[in-house]
């Protein structure tokens, strides 16, 4: 099923069991593919709306640090929840051998030999994960990788 009809067959669901902030989370994803399609004068492909999934996810992450450092506690509850529900709609994040092991693979494909070729290596790998690992960690990964050489 594609994920924009999933998304609407789920709001439909959480509308009737009442699941507020469900509901919410879901119409927000909604509008912001609707904004990206207005923005793109067409319709989002599969890979497209992953990106604005991800874009969400990452605006959440980030939002809770900041609350966290706010100490707004029943801020960081929402944000957290609203991340769980988003994150049920990315694939499935990769685990850290898996992804050192594609690092390694992608650091040998560019021939990166040192940390300045950080940026080459970043370039290669990003859309070899497309949602499947946060580029926070990926960045960090691949330092500290490059920095071993």
């Amino acid at each position: 099923m594609e994920l924009k009809e999933r998304l609407s067959k789920e709001l439909g669901e959480s509308l009737k069991a009442g699941e507020k902030i469900k509901v919410s989370t879901i119409r927000m994803i909604l509008s912001e593919i609707k904004n990206a399609e207005i923005a793109k004068r067409g319709e989002l492909d599969d890979d497209e709306l992953l990106l604005v999934l991800a874009r969400e996810a990452k605006r959440r992450k980030e939002a809770i640090e900041e609350f966290k450092k706010g100490d707004r506690q029943d801020l960081v509850d929402k944000e957290t929840e609203e991340l769980g529900i988003i994150e049920t709609y990315l694939p499935e994040q990769l685990s850290r051998d898996e992804l050192q092991a594609i690092i390694s693979e992608t650091i040998d494909e560019v021939g990166a030999s040192s940390p300045g070729d950080l940026g080459k290596v970043m370039g290669s790998i990003m859309p070899k994960l497309k949602g499947r690992a946060d580029g926070k960690l990926v960045n960090l990964m691949v330092r500290e990788t490059l920095e071993k050489m």
